[in-house]
């Protein structure tokens, strides 16, 4: 099943929505979120048992208040939060395996809070910080993207001698995964957001709309990453190391580009770990010209590699493929791997 079949209930949201104002993007993330539950993708890595699906989560949607609002709302098993506020979780019944996703604007990151946290670890309980998304047993940003090792993105209350936990996430994405065996116990989640002056691997909210990556003398790898099937137009591409390599179209290696040291590359594929996704095409020299291509898969990525010698940037552009547009499957093609042109 495509992304484009946005939702998996009959009863909620019946066509795609091609356009979509900022004020419906929570709500069609929840639309978003519901598929990926069905097809099994939000079975994180710690638990694969059964829990609450996703669907119900649709009428949750959420528009943002005003600055001096406090948000407040009781939180879900499995929940999805885009806006600021606090949320308190008190189990009706043994839950066993429960995730709450968190997505902010590009530009921001997301801070978290525990406190009131009424747990018995000693019993098998827990709640955990992610700093990032575990999708399917794949991690958003990737091991090679992110900034830190993978336990060091692991907050666990149950290993903190503090009465709350907090942290913070490096990009605009965070998680929280919890198991709770008790009625009655639970814990309060604070959500804030703080600017970030240059964002990296970010997780677009939307199918459509332009962005700016730009990463000044860091070696780090930073993926833009939206999961829709799209058309993706680079506009503009400043690479300190301007070689005179053309794009590479469904290369699997590039001695040219990879051997660089600082370059941009697309992406795609059916999960969200940039590291097992297939090579679209590769750039590692500068332009002020149009590059498009079109990723008729789950997740698209643009991504930017670079060597910590230069000040490195990319712009480009990107919109929903209707679905006659999706470029047709070629015979004898891996089986996971989706259609590109």
């Amino acid at each position: 099943m495509r992304i484009y079949s946005l939702c998996a209930s009959e009863n909620t949201c019946g066509e795609t929505l091609l356009r979509m104002s900022a004020a419906l993007r929570a709500q069609l993330f929840l639309c978003l979120i519901s598929l990926l539950s069905g097809t099994g993708l939000t079975r994180y890595i710690e638990d694969n048992e059964a829990s609450d699906g996703l669907y119900s989560l649709i009428s949750l949607a959420q528009k943002r208040e005003s600055e001096d609002f406090i948000f407040r709302r009781p939180l879900r098993c499995l929940d999805m939060l885009a806006t600021e506020g606090y949320f308190t979780f008190v189990a009706s019944r043994p839950q066993l395996a429960c995730a709450t996703f968190i997505i902010a604007e590009p530009s921001e990151v997301i801070t978290l809070e525990l406190s009131d946290i009424s747990i018995d670890c000693s019993a098998g309980d827990f709640i955990k910080i992610f700093d990032g998304w575990v999708l399917k047993g794949e991690k958003f940003p990737s091991s090679n993207d992110h900034p830190l090792l993978p336990h060091e993105r692991y907050t666990d209350y149950c290993s903190s001698a503090a009465s709350s936990v907090s942290g913070q996430s490096s990009q605009n994405v965070a998680m929280i995964f919890f198991r709770i065996h008790s009625p009655e116990s639970g814990f309060t989640l604070a959500v804030k957001k703080v600017h970030n002056p240059f964002p990296c691997n970010i997780m677009s909210q939307s199918p459509e709309g332009s962005f700016t990556m730009v990463m000044p003398h860091q070696r780090r790898n930073c993926s833009f990453s939206i999961i829709y099937p799209v058309e993706i137009r680079l506009t503009d591409l400043s690479l300190g190391d301007a070689k005179s390599n053309e794009i590479s179209p469904l290369r699997q290696k590039w001695p040219g580009c990879s051997g660089s040291g600082d370059y941009v590359e697309l992406l795609g594929g059916n999960g969200v770990d940039t590291s097992k996704m297939f090579p679209v095409a590769d750039l590692c020299f500068s332009l002020s010209g149009l590059a498009q291509m079109k990723i008729g898969c789950d997740n698209s990525v643009v991504r930017l590699v670079s060597s910590g010698n230069y000040i490195n940037r990319v712009t480009f552009q990107y919109r929903l493929l209707d679905q006659n547009e999706i470029p047709k499957t070629r015979e004898n093609i891996l089986e996971n791997f989706c259609s590109v042109e």
